[in-house]
């Protein structure tokens, strides 16, 4: 049997009304390493094998800073990738990908050590440390998960037959739950989610879009319908205590309250959605160029509002840094001293 998480996910919201996770991992790595991480095949993941050092201090940049989670360095972990471009076998590319969680558990072990030592003998209930599963078009490494074109690839079956080796690594190696991200199509968060409820029957997890506009994921879609479509999902499973939420990442920050509000507008009243939102700085990243372009803005700026709308979860996703996350967790703590934020019924065991 895979282990799950058997702490208490209750006891964690009473800590903090709305939780903070972490920001851009691939962008702070590249600050603690010389290699190129943006445009390599592998992204950050190449660097839990060559320089792993560096992922664990990375996860204490944003540990350091007050993110209550992280997430692993395994968007663009695959089976697939780690034999093609670091001439790994199957067996040592899955142990690779559970290597990459067990990097994340050091840094969080360091991380309490750190704080106990400060504030003497803590509960330790966070951080939290969820599976980064990322898009089967990642490790493609040809751009297709911003714009889901993959889908005439691939079919339903398919792609839960691919997610199933990572996840069950991730929860193998032991993480909190899963960060099911960056999602471009409807069918792709469908058929994860359908094999998370019925294949790993406690599993906590999120899934998060990328979309291209103001309503739309990237292969076109509603995001409204595909968000309600996952959450029916969730509520035939009766599994909604399972769910940490639904929402977008690595999106411009300026759209994700119109994409929220669209996703509002259809909720029955009787019923309220998790919502959890890491956004980017709004910049983007030219392949062609091997940089990012346009002018960054300032994530904190929204968080506010992404509260007001219902976000239980609130962090960074590519070039927002350790600094951005703290201003972020000083922005929600603000907010909840003044009592001006709910408390995430989600994360309720």
């Amino acid at each position: 049997m895979i282990p799950s998480f058997t702490g208490n996910w209750n006891q964690v919201r009473e800590k903090r009304r709305v939780l903070v996770k972490c920001g851009g991992f691939s962008s702070q790595l590249a600050r603690n390493v010389t290699d190129q991480v943006d445009g390599d095949p592998l992204w950050g993941s190449r660097f839990d094998a060559t320089h792993s050092e560096a992922v664990v201090q990375t996860h204490l940049d944003f540990l350091r800073k007050g993110a209550d989670i992280i997430l692993t360095n395994t968007y663009q972990s695959s089976v697939e990738g780690f034999m093609k471009h670091l001439d790994k076998t199957r067996e040592e590319s899955v142990a690779l990908i559970e290597k990459s969680v067990h990097l994340a558990r050091q840094a969080k072990s360091q991380y309490l050590g750190e704080m106990a030592a400060i504030n003497g003998n803590i509960a330790p209930t966070m951080p939290c440390i969820l599976a980064s599963i990322g898009p089967y078009a990642a490790h493609l490494h040809d751009g297709s998960e911003y714009n889901g074109s993959y889908t005439n690839l691939v079919n339903y079956t398919q792609l839960q037959e691919w997610h199933v080796t990572r996840i069950e690594s991730c929860l193998r190696a032991g993480v909190d739950g899963l960060a099911v991200e960056t999602l471009p199509c409807q069918l792709e968060a469908l058929a994860v989610t359908e094999l998370i409820l019925t294949k790993y029957s406690t599993t906590k997890f999120w899934v998060s879009f990328q979309c291209k506009d103001e309503t739309s994921l990237a292969h076109g879609e509603p995001f409204a319908q595909a968000a309600l479509a996952v959450w029916r999902l969730v509520s035939d499973h009766k599994a909604q205590s399972r769910l940490l939420g639904i929402g977008v990442n690595c999106v411009n920050p300026s759209l994700v309250t119109p994409l929220f509000q669209s996703l509002l507008t259809i909720m029955p009243s009787d019923e309220k959605i998790p919502l959890v939102v890491y956004s980017n700085r709004g910049e983007v990243y030219d392949r062609d160029r091997g940089e990012w372009t346009g002018n960054g803005l300032n994530v904190v700026n929204f968080v506010h509002d992404w509260i007001a709308l219902g976000a239980c979860i609130i962090g960074g996703c590519c070039r927002v840094y350790p600094d951005d996350i703290l201003e972020i967790r000083k922005c929600i703590d603000n907010i909840a001293q003044q009592g001006q934020s709910e408390i995430c019924t989600s994360l309720v065991l």
